[in-house]
């Protein structure tokens, strides 16, 4: 068994190495077609601040009864 997982990992791993390597980052350096509006940065905002808070804040209003929990 143990043969088996060192010949596994000699070919898996130049592979695994070689992708890496090559991988590079998407940048864009144009300036954005459309401006953002101040709507859409409320909105967009607003979500996303519900979307990390709101778990935390169900679980802080919720807290009495994960401690009554029998």
């Amino acid at each position: 068994m143990p043969l088996l997982l060192t010949t596994i990992a000699r070919r898996a791993a130049p592979a695994l190495r070689g992708q890496t390597v090559s991988q590079r980052a998407s940048l864009y350096t144009k300036p954005a077609k459309d401006k953002v509006g101040p709507v859409e940065t409320v909105v967009g905002l607003g979500l996303f601040s519900l979307a990390i808070l709101g778990p935390s804040g169900w679980i802080l209003a919720h807290l009495e009864d994960y401690k009554k929990s029998e």
